[in-house]
């Protein structure tokens, strides 16, 4: 059975820097929303889905993805996100925009993963931004178990 991170990052690298954590523990492939055909997703036991959250949810080309997404039945995925607030209620309304996207593909969302990412964006940059060295050590080390915790899954 095979695993496979969709990944969009640019502005940092922040959720690339996790997905490396997850593709390492969960020995899968890596790539980009635009390289994938949507048909190809069916080969795998076990798909994360990842960006940073951008005016409350995932990246645009991410959930135009899921958009494109055939119907499934019987395939399990996760979500994955770095942004620059946290809390539990937060990421559940951060992620609930893909979430549902997925579900109604008939994907079953088996877990959830989210830290805090260095930010810039907009005032941000002008003091220097927020998160600085985020994700840092404690972030990937539990992302690692995050992983280990999924390998169940695949």
């Amino acid at each position: 059975m095979k695993s496979l991170l969709v990944l969009f990052s640019y502005h940092h690298n922040n959720t690339e820097k996790i997905a490396n954590v997850f593709a390492k523990v969960l020995d899968a492939q890596i790539i980009t929303p635009q390289q994938i055909n949507p048909e190809v997703l069916q080969e795998y036991s076990l798909v994360g889905f990842g960006s940073g959250i951008y005016d409350g949810k995932h990246h645009k080309v991410l959930l135009d993805l899921a958009d494109k997404l055939p119907q499934v039945t019987n395939r399990k995925a996760f979500l994955f996100s770095t942004s620059a607030m946290l809390g539990e209620k937060k990421v559940v309304e951060d992620h609930s925009t893909l979430r549902e996207k997925l579900r109604s593909k008939g994907y079953m969302i088996v877990d959830e993963f989210a830290c805090k990412g260095f930010n810039t964006n907009s005032f941000l940059k002008y003091v220097g931004g927020m998160n600085k060295g985020r994700p840092n050590v404690e972030d990937l080390k539990h992302a690692e178990e995050f992983a280990q915790n999924l390998q169940h899954h695949i």
